[in-house]
């Protein structure tokens, strides 16, 4: 029963180590791609809204 207990404590430990890293990396990319919009916008280059597809 000792080893069963040991592998499914490192089993979770595992899973939760693994989502909080991918919180961390969601939250990164987002804020990188709110950044990156800014900067777009801040540069007066973005989508063209004069309908001519330039």
């Amino acid at each position: 029963m000792m080893v069963l207990d040991i592998l499914v404590l490192t089993v979770v430990f595992a899973a939760v180590f693994f989502y909080v890293l991918y919180g961390v990396i969601r939250a990164a990319v987002r804020d990188g791609i709110l950044q990156a919009d800014e900067r777009r916008q801040q540069a007066g280059v973005g989508v063209n809204s004069s309908g001519d597809g330039a």
